[in-house]
């Protein structure tokens, strides 16, 4: 790997944040479901709904009940193309990536936006536009699936409309799927089955859930859960768990459930760490269960790390809050089965100097920090199952590249004696208890923890 320095993006060696005391004494609970009132299945709600009928036929309309409004504001990129909001999207296993990118063009003027899809899982990375006869909206969304086609959403007045794009020799095909009538629509993260595509509207009291690509008879309502919904996390492989960070109708705190997309929509609780905190799930790993999430139950918002099913409290390090900088994990290594504190998670930095890369495992206890090769699309990359992380980027010299960072190694801090307290259990002297992650589906972190 070359690493570069962060002062100047010149090369250089990398850096590594101080550890300092891994714990602050602040509180720590365990990652687990809000208990069930009476008469109630343990980890369920009392009056979720059950799924909706709500299918169109393929190229038809479906009023979306109770549709709110949603927007969502640009963002450029400080290298030579500039980007829409959310344009470079990975399946979930890496093989290919879609962004929405603009043809160069006079500064100031108007700029002819087009979907591009990376095939990233040959030899040499590639490129292949997928212009059509129009250029696209700036606040257009792609996302790649594992057939290398693209589907892509566009807002033309109240009414969200869906395609499949691919390449067809020197032409691009199209395929409609369908559309749906609402004022706003997020796309979701793609489900790891690499066929199915999600959506989120929001309404009045509850937020409706879309199933946009992958249904039999174009865009299917799949669930309508009470409250404003946002985020959007799988839990497992197979793209029946997902979890969303919800704030129920008339306010309180944003807590993270999961919902069954194989019964009817039924949601659970996943994060409760204190009543009143807000308890927000950035990413999840199927094979070791290791969650990374966002609470401010310390008192103030901090990244933490638990693992799903197990006993041991939500974790909140010292190393993961550097002063001045916000710092949001973006990709988990996989195929650590049941190994949740040798995971490599990596991390987007962002601070007045821009946007680097961070390195950071449970066990290890420090950030290693890393420049970003020039023109990377900040927050996107993956993990291969022996550490290496892949950054795609491009610019002016490189139109489409992957620059790999190999994970690097931490020095196992010494065993911890009884009573010392306020630090973080290393791996090798006490292994996490964890429960199988897979299937999720049957009971999503219903195990209570265990009494001090």
């Amino acid at each position: 790997m070359t690493a570069c320095a962060i002062e100047g993006g010149t090369a250089g060696a990398a850096t590594t944040a101080d550890p300092g005391p891994e714990e602050s004494g602040e509180p720590e609970e365990p990652v687990g479901a809000v208990p069930a009132e009476p008469g109630e299945p343990a980890g369920m709600i009392p009056g979720e709904p059950k799924r909706p009928a709500g299918a169109a036929p393929s190229g038809g309309t479906v009023p979306a009940a109770s549709a709110g409004s949603a927007s969502s504001a640009a963002s450029a990129a400080p290298w030579s193309a500039p980007r829409a909001p959310g344009a470079f999207t990975l399946t979930a296993d890496g093989a290919y990536g879609a962004r929405l990118t603009a043809a160069p063009g006079a500064p100031g003027g108007q700029r002819a936006w087009y979907p591009e899809r990376w095939t990233l899982d040959g030899p040499e990375p590639y490129a292949v536009p997928l212009p059509l006869n129009q250029p696209e909206e700036p606040d257009a969304q792609v996302v790649p699936l594992a057939d290398g086609r693209v589907l892509i959403r566009r807002q033309v007045a109240e009414r969200q409309m869906f395609s499949l794009l691919y390449p067809t020799g020197p032409a691009t095909g199209e395929l409609a799927l369908g559309a749906v009538e609402c004022d706003g629509m997020e796309l979701l993260p793609p489900s790891p089955d690499g066929t199915s595509v999600y959506a989120l509207s929001p309404g009045d009291h509850s937020s409706l859930l879309w199933l946009v690509a992958g249904g039999a008879f174009g865009p299917e309502l799949v669930a309508e859960v009470p409250g404003h919904c946002s985020g959007g996390v799988w839990l497992d492989r197979a793209g029946r768990m997902l979890a969303l960070d919800r704030q129920l109708p008339g306010g309180g705190p944003v807590k993270a459930v999961a919902v069954d997309l194989e019964r009817n929509g039924e949601v659970t609780p996943l994060l409760q760490i204190t009543p009143e905190s807000d308890d927000r799930l950035l990413l999840a790993d199927a094979d070791s269960g290791l969650l990374l999430l966002r609470s401010n139950a310390p008192g103030h918002d901090r990244l933490g790390w638990g693992v799903l099913g197990s006993c041991l409290p939500v974790r909140f390090p010292e190393c993961l809050r550097p002063a001045d900088v916000a710092v949001t994990p973006f990709a988990v290594q996989p195929g650590q089965m049941l190994m949740p504190e040798s995971c490599a998670v990596a991390l987007r930095i962002d601070g007045a100097a821009g946007s680097w890369v961070g390195i950071w495992r449970p066990q290890g206890r420090r950030l290693h920090q890393f420049a970003a090769p020039e023109g990377w699309s900040a927050g996107a990359g993956y993990w291969s199952r022996d550490g290496v992380l892949h950054l795609p980027y491009a610019n002016a010299s490189t139109p489409c590249g992957v620059a790999l960072y190999e994970a690097p190694g931490d020095e196992e801090p010494p065993p911890e004696t009884a009573g010392t307290g306020g630090t973080e259990p290393s791996g090798a002297v006490t292994p996490p208890v964890v429960c199988k992650p897979v299937p999720l589906g049957q009971a999503p972190l219903h195990r209570a923890a265990s009494p001090d």
